[in-house]
């Protein structure tokens, strides 16, 4: 009697076991699946979209400048046309660095000034006329131009040989 138990409860249990060993694949399943759409929306959801910054390559020539220095009499609001905005602040002092064919090329110590597409871009202005035409990235080597040019309030500064 006692042996016929064993054997029945030893298929019983061999039967849950396979029961339940059945259940956890199939649980197992649907996690994967689960997480699978979990990782699909995500990835879906950190795609961002690619804003093109328009640059046209120029090379700066480098003229003497006899210490041609400014500084922004008035803050500055420049609406790039990839919709991101800069700020030009005022009493910020700018240092001639060339010249391009659009331009006069001028950097700053002052503020970080970049430029924003997909990517973010170290940022020169350049001058033309008294007024903000563009600017000038340094490392690409190129000039990115904006829709209107900006009148700037120029406060030469000036220099005792």
């Amino acid at each position: 009697m006692i042996v016929e138990e064993e054997i029945s409860v030893s298929m019983e249990l061999q039967e849950m076991l396979t029961e339940n060993g059945y259940k956890s694949k199939s649980k197992r399943a649907r996690n994967r699946v689960g997480f699978c759409l979990i990782v699909v929306f995500l990835l879906h959801a950190c795609a961002f979209d690619v804003v093109h910054l328009r640059q046209s390559s120029c090379q700066i020539e480098k003229v003497k400048s006899n210490g041609k220095s400014f500084r922004l009499g008035k803050e500055v609001q420049v609406t790039l046309d990839t919709g991101y905005s800069r700020k030009l602040k005022d009493g910020v002092r700018w240092d001639y660095v060339g010249v391009i064919p659009l331009g006069e090329v001028f950097r700053t110590n002052d503020q970080i000034l970049t430029v924003e597409g997909s990517n973010i871009f170290e940022a020169y202005i350049v001058v033309s006329s008294g007024k903000l035409v563009g600017f000038y990235l340094p490392v690409e080597k190129t000039f990115s131009s904006i829709s209107q040019p900006i009148e700037l309030e120029i406060i030469e500064l000036k220099y005792i040989q």
